[in-house]
C-alpha cells in the first residue's frame, strides 16, 4: 500500500510518497502521533490532520472510523457555502487511516536533529559542502 504524506513544518510542506508493507500507519486517527521512522524521518513526530481516500473524499475528525458517510453540511471540511446558511449533503471519509487512504497530511509536533530538506535531499548538502571550500 502506497500513501502520500505531506509534512507540514510551518510555512513549508513537504511531499513523501511511502510505500509501506507495515501496518502500523493503518487504525490510526486524526489527532493521533505518527512516528517519522516510519517514513524515513528520523527523530520526527508527526501529528495527523487529515487526508484524503482513493476517490478523493476528505478525512473528517468528528466521523468515526473508515467508513464513507454522506452528511449534511454547513461548512467546515469538504464544503465551503457560498451564502449564509446553505446547507449540502456531501460525502465524507471517516477519522480512521484505512486501505482505501491515498494521502495523509500531518504536521511536525517534535522535530529531529536534521531538518527535512537535509534529510530528503542529501544530495543538495552533499553539492553545498563541495563548493564551499573552493576559493
Amino acid at each position: 500500500m502506497a500513501f502520500k504524506v505531506v509534512v507540514s513544518d510551518k510555512s513549508e510542506s513537504y511531499q513523501i510518497e511511502v510505500d509501506t508493507n507495515e501496518r502500523q500507519i493503518i487504525g490510526l486517527a486524526i489527532g493521533d502521533e505518527l512516528d517519522g521512522d516510519l517514513i524515513g524521518l528520523e527523530g520526527y513526530t508527526l501529528k495527523i490532520t487529515g487526508g484524503s481516500d482513493k476517490n478523493g473524499f476528505p478525512m473528517k475528525k468528528d466521523i468515526e472510523g473508515p467508513r464513507r458517510v454522506k452528511s449534511l453540511l454547513t461548512g467546515g471540511v469538504g464544503y465551503k457555502p457560498k451564502a449564509a446558511g446553505v446547507k449540502r449533503r456531501k460525502t465524507l471519509r471517516g477519522n480512521t487511516i484505512s486501505d482505501d487512504i491515498v494521502q495523509i497530511s500531518t504536521i511536525v509536533s517534535k522535530a529531529g536533529n536534521k531538518s527535512i530538506n537535509d534529510i530528503l535531499n542529501p544530495e543538495a548538502e552533499a553539492e553545498a559542502e563541495g563548493e564551499a571550500p573552493a576559493e
